[in-house]
């Protein structure tokens, strides 16, 4: 059990050589007919998973298959035309991912696109294989989204939106020291204009044409108007809705307001004393009155492309739609910076920073039945692995799941430590708390033999993985079952060790044995010369 260099998860590759060429040596099929794989065509699971074990035993049938080899439903669904395929196949072992490499943590600051709330990041967990769309599940749930509303997600670089991302696209394509942000907008904000308001400091005795070589600050900021209220004093109302968190706290006079007719002065636009919202006073049902008050409030809007270069001011008489979305550049002057507070804008957070957490996740201990259903999860084919699917005649990202079918006398379980992505490999020490006695498979069975038998296991040898990716130790416990005793086999050295001594996070590979209502049928699983362990041992 000893191996060094690069055999670190050749392991389980190496005992299901070991596995196949016994079968193949052992195989009672000595001719293996030709026989041409079917469709499902709708008949009955029971029907058409009888058949391809058939089919299956016909050119495979020896000690092997009876023993370690179980059978698996996988289904597929066209995400365009719902078509549905489902295979039966056989499995020698399960590979298991670990929780922790199935799934990612990502972190998104989330604005209000109607002026509601201040920026909030949220850490959330979703699907490592997933898409867009499960990352926006998991934010709606943390952010309490309400029905009326939406959110719409995209990357901050440079201080400017370089993109908005589909609900279909892959999370892995958004690398951990990205910047992600998403809009609480509206439900049905396609419909409507949307605005993208950049900014830039300014001094106010510099004159405007030389604005455009500072450099951007913040983080944009996103609202939705009407695509028939384009006029100034509309852009102006929208703007100072989504800016009202953003303002510092000071004491006002009850029922005072920015537009009332009054004109106050810049101490007055405060309308809460917890700077956490704004009254209505500049939204769009009082245009009429914001029209010639536009002009008193203590920002400036200037019409943008997307690297925030200045085309000219918003004007009352001018045409505002300067490309979809509109894009604006607000320029904060010193007086700007007194009234909002922008540190709520500054600095978003990455969506993953490298050891952050990773501690703690390693000491985390995650259950077996947790890295079952992992792997029994639906989940969207790899851009990589994509599916030809028969009704659309085009290759599609369908999405896959798996169920247990038909499960072997012995199961062998081989959990996944080593992870690999593109831009790093990494072995898993989470320790994984796994069963010894009645471990029970029944729910996780979708056939059951014409009867209602349940699939119990009990553990009769683990094997251990030590080390990390550049070289490994392995070793294994064992049941003697004559004794009802477990030994620890370590390169020459042999001893004796309770039962939950075999639980630790270096197990890599679980053999299980069914038993019986008796418990007494694990006799035949591995015949072991006590007088070899004997001499082992002196």
């Amino acid at each position: 059990f000893f191996l060094r260099k690069n055999c670190l998860s050749f392991l389980q590759e190496l005992l299901a050589f070991l596995l196949d060429g016994l079968h193949e040596d052992l195989n009672r099929v000595k001719k293996k007919p030709y026989i041409e794989a079917k469709d499902a065509d709708d008949r009955p699971d029971e029907e058409f998973a009888e058949e391809c074990w058939n089919y299956h035993k016909a050119r495979n049938d020896s000690i092997i298959v009876d023993k370690f080899q179980g059978q698996y439903k996988s289904t597929l669904v066209c995400p365009e035309c719902n078509k549905i395929s489902v295979t039966f196949d056989p499995f020698m072992y399960l590979s298991l991912p670990l929780p922790s490499t199935v799934t990612r943590m990502m972190t998104v600051t989330v604005f209000s696109g109607t002026g509601d709330s201040l920026p909030m990041p949220y850490t959330v967990t979703v699907p490592k294989n997933g898409v867009c769309r499960d990352l926006c599940k998991a934010l709606s749930d943390a952010c309490c989204l309400k029905e009326s509303e939406t959110l719409l997600l995209g990357e901050v670089y440079d201080y400017r939106i370089y993109r908005y991302f589909s609900p279909l696209e892959l999370l892995h394509i958004i690398k951990d020291g990205d910047q992600l942000v998403a809009y609480k907008l509206p439900a049905g904000h396609e419909k409507l204009l949307r605005i993208e308001i950049l900014h830039r400091n300014v001094d106010r005795f510099t004159p405007e044409p030389q604005f455009n070589a500072r450099k951007l600050i913040g983080s944009p900021l996103v609202t939705c108007i009407p695509n028939d209220s384009t006029r100034k004093a509309d852009i102006y109302a929208a703007v100072s809705a989504v800016l009202a968190p953003f303002v510092r706290a000071k004491v006002h006079a009850p029922g005072e307001s920015l537009l009332n007719g009054s004109r106050p002065s810049l101490d007055g636009i405060v309308l809460k004393d917890n700077g956490a919202s704004c009254e209505k006073g500049l939204s769009t049902s009082n245009v009429d009155e914001a029209t010639s008050d536009a002009e008193f409030l203590p920002f400036k809007l200037y019409l943008s492309d997307d690297k925030g270069h200045i085309r000219n001011p918003v004007e009352e008489d001018s045409d505002h739609v300067f490309g979809l979305p509109m894009r604006l550049l607000m320029g904060w002057s010193d007086k700007e910076h007194e009234i909002y507070n922008l540190k709520y804008m500054d600095d978003l957070p990455d969506v993953f920073k490298p050891g952050f957490m990773s501690k703690k996740t390693r000491q985390e201990a995650v259950n077996l039945f947790s890295c079952l259903d992992a792997f029994l999860k639906d989940e969207p084919l790899g851009p990589d692995d994509m599916w030809y699917c028969p009704c659309c005649k085009e290759h599609r990202q369908a999405s896959k799941k798996l169920d247990l079918w038909r499960l072997p006398e012995i199961l062998v379980v081989h959990l996944k430590r080593f992870s690999y992505s593109r831009y790093m490999k990494n072995k898993l020490d989470t320790f994984v708390n796994f069963p010894i006695h009645d471990l029970d498979m029944t729910k996780y069975a979708k056939h059951t033999s014409g009867g209602d038998q349940p699939h119990i296991y009990e553990l009769y040898a683990v094997i251990n993985h030590y080390g990390g990716l550049g070289g490994g130790h392995y070793s294994a416990y064992a049941k003697l079952i004559e004794e009802d005793s477990w030994y620890h086999f370590d390169d020459s050295h042999v001893s004796t060790v309770n039962e939950e001594e075999t639980r630790t996070s270096a197990a890599y590979l679980l053999f299980y044995r069914r038993v019986d209502g008796n418990s007494c049928a694990m006799a035949d699983v591995v015949p072991v010369d006590t007088h070899m362990v004997d001499s082992l041992e002196a």
